[in-house]
């Protein structure tokens, strides 16, 4: 039945817009802080590479999405290439990526709202909640909406400090912490200031920072012309890294020496008051409450999607695979929402940790979901090689630089297992994959 079909209300501009979105969030504006702390201006080497790893998974998306008309997610692909076990646990995992990427995002909106309003944190959140949830029930034309402005807001910013940084390095300005200058990147203890051990802690929380890129994959079932609109968002997605990422903190790094950002705050407000903006901390809270709330939406989106694909492929209840009358897969979207408003208990039972501990969990799931896409690619193209040579969209260098992100993936996972911040949080996630194994066997058997 055509209402038991996803419609593709989504038009260029919105998937062009998820693919900004997806590369703008939380973790470029409050991890940031965190990520330069450690690494010091080191910190651009490590979304340029992290950035590249991440472009070649989503051109090697591209080309299997675009392979056959019937891939609507990551589930479709790993079922064709991977069998279904693979499939039942990378759709499980990467729902609970969003739901633990969207939990961090909705305790940020209390903790925003909170700023100018002495009010319950959960009164916000369940607002914002309640709030996005309405608006998703009623079409996927509208995710693609909240998406564009709050896109628009996040590149605002963005380009209010690069173009910022540009003028105060012209006129040599000075602010309380010294001259804005070039030489702020190297006069602070060098590049490496923390040596090699502090470039490689990074790597987790500039991981978090890039989740949520792959988003305009799992919109392709609903895009007009995914023929199209697919590959021209996956392409733009270097220039966005290179200006967005590295563009923006090398003007942060110029505007103020790595020394003066703390990992407890977002360096955006620190550096709008550094160089005398009265109202920099009100301007920036609020750019990071719609981030908050971008990301959020962006979780209530995706999560949705996935039970109801998980739903028709007989991998979670049928009831996940219905849709409302308005195309909206409403029982994934209920249900998320429910459990994401768990997120304001979490807080309140480990409120240091709960951050980092969601952070760290979500970046090592969606190196799952990652590291899935480019096995599954290597596999298309070693029994696919007829649909690889006609594909006009193909995948470079492979399957080389396939086994070269899966490598760097490993280090990071490594890299988070030394580290002991991130140790506990990766001790406990293998649990989740165990406790799908195992209901993947006790569904087979029935």
């Amino acid at each position: 039945m055509a209402q038991q079909e996803l419609k593709r209300d989504l038009e260029n501009r919105h998937v062009q817009l998820i693919a900004i979105g997806g590369t703008i969030g939380t973790g470029l504006f409050l991890g940031s802080g965190k990520a330069i702390q450690q690494a010091g201006p080191s910190i651009v080497l490590t979304y340029l590479i992290v950035g590249i790893a991440v472009f070649f998974v989503m051109r090697a998306l591209g080309e299997l999405l675009l392979s056959k008309a019937g891939y609507q997610s990551f589930t479709d692909i790993a079922q064709d290439y991977l069998g279904e076990r693979v499939a039942f646990i990378t759709g499980w995992t990467y729902w609970f990526c969003w739901i633990m990427t969207a939990m961090a995002d909705v305790i940020a909106v209390g903790i925003y709202v909170k700023y100018w309003f002495d009010i319950p944190q959960w009164v916000p959140e369940l607002i914002c909640l309640i709030v996005l949830l309405g608006l998703n029930l009623l079409t996927v034309k509208n995710f693609g909406e909240l998406e564009f402005w709050f896109a628009l807001i996040k590149v605002i910013t963005i380009l209010a400090l690069i173009g910022l940084g540009i003028v105060l390095l012209v006129i040599g300005f000075k602010t309380e912490a010294g001259t804005v200058s070039v030489t702020n990147l190297w006069n602070h203890g060098g590049i490496f200031p923390n040596g090699i051990t502090g470039f490689l802690l990074s790597f987790q929380m500039v991981v978090f920072a890039f989740v949520g890129v792959e988003l305009v994959g799992v919109s392709a079932a609903e895009t007009s012309n995914p023929e199209k609109n697919i590959p021209s968002a996956i392409n733009k997605i270097p220039m966005r890294i290179l200006f967005f990422y590295v563009g923006a903190i090398l003007a942060l790094l110029c505007i103020n020496p790595w020394t003066q950002l703390h990992a407890g705050e977002s360096p955006f407000v620190r550096t709008f008051a550094l160089v005398g903006v009265p109202v920099a901390a009100g301007i920036i809270n609020f750019v990071v409450l719609t981030s908050a709330a971008s990301a959020c939406n962006s979780g209530m989106f995706s999560t949705s999607r996935i039970l109801y694909n998980l739903g028709n492929k007989n991998q979670a209840p049928k009831s996940f695979g219905k849709l409302n009358k308005n195309h909206v897969p409403r029982n994934g979207l209920l249900i998320s929402t429910l459990i994401l408003s768990g997120g304001a208990l979490l807080s309140k039972l480990i409120p240091e940790q709960a951050f980092g501990v969601v952070t760290t969990i979500s970046a090592i799931c969606f190196i799952w979901v990652w590291g899935v896409v480019l096995i599954s690619h290597i596999r298309y193209k070693r029994k696919q090689p007829q649909l690889h040579a006609a594909s006009k969209f193909k995948a470079p260098w492979t399957p080389f630089i396939n086994y070269a992100v899966l490598v760097l993936f490993a280090m990071i996972l490594i890299i988070m297992l030394i580290a002991d911040e991130t140790r506990p949080a990766l001790l406990l996630t293998p649990l989740w994959f165990v406790l799908l194994l195992a209901l993947s066997y006790i569904k087979r058997a029935r």
